[in-house]
């Protein structure tokens, strides 16, 4: 795991998840996959294994660059900007 600058420009403490799923999906009537919550405002989207990919659409559209897991037992971070697990 590498530091990037990223990290350390995040909010303290870790922003409220806005929901317990991915509301795009939702909408939509998909299955997310897997999910991320955006690590700046807390947005909760699904994974780039999802057909709609809105963690990463999130990302660019806001340009927030990291996010976490929001799966149960997993804490790993991805910076988008960077390109890599932080």
């Amino acid at each position: 795991m590498s530091e990037c600058t990223h990290v350390a420009e995040l909010p303290r403490p870790e922003p409220v998840p806005h929901a317990p799923t991915c509301p795009e999906c939702e909408v939509l009537g998909s299955h997310p996959v897997q999910l991320r919550m955006c690590l700046v405002c807390g947005h909760v989207g699904c994974c780039d294994s999802s057909p709609y990919r809105h963690a990463t659409g999130h990302h660019e559209a806001t340009g927030h660059p990291v996010m976490r897991s929001f799966e149960q037992g997993e804490s790993w971070r991805w910076c988008f900007v960077d390109g890599s697990i932080v």
